[in-house]
């Protein structure tokens, strides 16, 4: 089963360069904010149908959720409008570069921390010696 996770997640990981490309072709084409909203509007009304076809839970439970576990979605959109910005000018290289070594940082310190009611995972120093190192080379990948 791990597997199989470890799979999906592969593929989501590809899907995020392949949707970063095309929603920075988007943009050009018709505005960052407008390709970034065309682009979450696709995608809504594809979960939308998802859910309704394959949705085990109860939406209307939404409501009862703390209200700080809805930034997802603006979350989401801020990061849709960066890609859209960003490829187009530096590349999906290193757009996806940055991504993920900020992905890693960040998720490292939620870990670290518990933040968010997670299981607290100690950062040591091999894990912090492995931040320094992607921040130095996302220096090295982006310099001109």
């Amino acid at each position: 089963m791990q597997f199989l996770i470890m799979l999906m997640v592969f593929v989501g990981g590809i899907g995020v360069a392949v949707q970063s490309s095309v929603n920075g072709g988007l943009g050009q084409k018709i505005g960052v904010f407008e390709g970034a909203f065309v682009s979450f509007l696709v995608g809504t009304v594809t979960l939308f149908m998802v859910m309704l076809f394959f949705g085990k839970g109860n939406i209307v439970q939404v409501f009862h959720v703390p209200k700080w576990q809805l930034i997802g979605g603006m979350l989401g959109a801020f990061f849709v409008s960066a890609m859209v910005l960003a490829v187009p000018r530096i590349g999906v290289g290193a757009a996806i570069f940055t991504l993920v070594s900020a992905q890693l940082i960040a998720s490292s310190l939620i870990d670290h921390f518990g933040w968010f009611g997670l299981k607290q995972i100690p950062l040591d120093s091999s894990r912090i010696a492995g931040m320094i190192l992607m921040i130095i080379a996302v220096i090295l990948y982006t310099k001109k």
